[in-house]
């Protein structure tokens, strides 16, 4: 037997106060765009924000339906929008926030599963890793390095060519 170990590192701010100027414009744009969510079954509101590598930003948010699953997350809104808009632009940095109505939106949440993995994807279809910053509508901030960190061992298109 061999033993594996994954690992990684990423910052814990108190506040969206001890972030960089840039960073925290980013946080508050994925807040603001909390407002734009469809999200009528669940109460809870999410918003993402993105600065490509071109300096374009582009923002999402997510779209609940009644026919459950069919609803899409903002991280994926987000994401479709960026290729449609820039195709092959790689993503810089993506901030996520939300806004729960049915309780307390004081601390970072991180993207679904789905989500990772379209993460992952557009990190390797645009050959670029995207950094994250995770918050909620106050409270203490998560800045992870790179989406891939999120999904260890992620299935890809070339587990497909094996």
């Amino acid at each position: 037997m061999n033993r594996q170990e994954f690992h990684f590192e990423y910052e814990v701010y108190d506040s969206m106060d001890e972030l960089t100027e840039e960073d925290a414009w980013l946080l508050d744009e994925a807040r603001e765009v909390t407002q734009n969510a469809y999200a009528p079954y669940s109460k809870f509101k999410v918003g993402a924000a993105a600065k490509l590598l071109n300096g374009e930003v582009v923002k999402g948010s997510n779209q609940e339906n009644a026919s459950f699953p069919a609803g899409l997350c903002a991280e994926r809104v987000l994401l479709s929008s960026a290729s449609s808009l820039f195709p092959k632009v790689g993503i810089e940095t993506m901030a996520i926030s939300y806004d729960n109505a049915n309780g307390e939106s004081g601390q970072p949440i991180s993207p679904c599963g789905i989500c990772r993995q379209s993460l992952k994807e557009f990190e390797t279809r645009t050959n670029h890793s995207i950094r994250i910053i995770l918050g909620g509508m106050h409270g203490k901030v998560f800045v992870i390095p790179n989406a891939d960190f999120l999904l260890p061992l992620s299935f890809t298109g070339e587990d497909l060519r094996r």
